[in-house]
């Protein structure tokens, strides 16, 4: 018999990250599904809606990866984004850790309500929007603007739609449209729903800060021409050719199926958009500043004794030089699922 269908509100925020999301920093989780993914900032897209994540007992569900050293346990659940609407994962192995666990491990969510969207467009339109009675077309390079129009095209019926934001911010637009259309969500956050299983266990939650509104801001104000521009290629080509690579990821993860998940790397122009954000100073570092907070957090863990369940975004673990191989190399013996 399958187990009960339980029915787990997830919060529409703004990431990966997760990537994901992401799982951000946030700039990666709003141009980066496969990262730190979460949904772009603005006020048309601030509805206050839930989504859902399903949890039953029809699919085999993601494995986890179990680190141990002497009498520490730590059990890693890899989480990807974005998810198609409705996906169900089962529970019973997490349920089963949870029984034996002393702590998980999210993600702090950025939630973010209209009312703090709407303050921010007002207060920031120099960060977030195209100014000087400039235009997108205007500061995009003309080749990326052609691409971004003929997409625009395809999932709206207004050509002048986003006209009016600065090309990171109205590509994010694009993009989350696009997820729209083929069923796709990066508002499923894997973290809400772990946390609400812990809740029923009585186990105790402990959020791993990333980032917030601040940091947001702070990179948008000092992100160079260059790394926006390349980060507005990748976002593109997420939109035209990256959209089947996600849904087949998505699957991949609801079945377990690990190595698929392997076999299906990140575009180059993704990687070149993660490298310009971590080569620019005024960015510190952004990835390697949220691989360092996730591994100190799992060390913490780890070396204090115990079982801990952690909600991780996959790209983060299977990297090469990510954290698994991090953990290897610290000496704790890895299992994977």
């Amino acid at each position: 018999m399958p187990e009960p269908v339980r029915r787990t509100p997830i919060l529409g925020r703004i990431d990966s990250m997760r990537k994901p999301a992401t799982t951000l920093l946030i700039i990666a989780a709003l141009l980066l599904p496969g990262k730190w993914a979460s949904s772009a900032l603005g006020a048309e897209q601030a509805s206050t809606q839930l989504d859902e994540l399903v949890v039953t007992g029809e699919r085999t569900g993601p494995g986890m990866w179990h680190v141990h050293r002497g009498g520490a346990n730590l059990w890693l659940l890899g989480s990807i984004s974005p998810l198609p609407k409705g996906i169900t994962w089962r529970s019973q192995q997490v349920d089963q850790v949870l029984g034996t666990t002393n702590l998980v491990l999210v993600p702090k969510p950025l939630e973010i309500g209209i009312v703090r969207i709407l303050w921010l467009l007002l207060t920031e339109r120099d960060v977030l929007m195209v100014g000087g009675g400039k235009r997108l077309k205007d500061v995009m390079p003309a080749n990326l603007h052609d691409r971004f129009a003929v997409q625009r095209a395809q999932f709206t019926s207004d050509s002048t739609k986003w006209e009016r934001y600065r090309p990171i911010v109205a590509t994010a637009f694009l993009q989350q449209a696009a997820f729209h259309q083929v069923g796709l969500s990066a508002r499923l956050d894997m973290g809400a729903a772990v946390r609400s299983l812990a809740k029923k266990h009585g186990v105790r939650v402990e959020e791993v800060k990333i980032a917030g509104v601040g940091d947001l801001l702070d990179a948008l104000t000092t992100m160079r021409p260059s790394t926006e521009n390349t980060c507005v290629e990748a976002s593109l080509v997420t939109v035209e050719s990256g959209l089947p690579r996600l849904m087949e990821r998505a699957r991949a993860w609801a079945t377990g199926n690990v190595e698929r998940i392997e076999s299906l790397p990140e575009p180059a122009e993704v990687d070149a958009c993660l490298a310009a954000l971590d080569a620019g100073s005024a960015t510190g570092d952004l990835i390697a500043r949220l691989h360092r907070t996730w591994l100190e957090a799992l060390e913490r863990r780890l070396q204090s004794g115990g079982t801990t369940l952690a909600v991780v975004n996959m790209d983060m673990l299977l990297r090469r030089g990510g954290l698994l191989d991090d953990l290897r190399a610290k000496g704790y013996d890895v299992e994977a699922p």
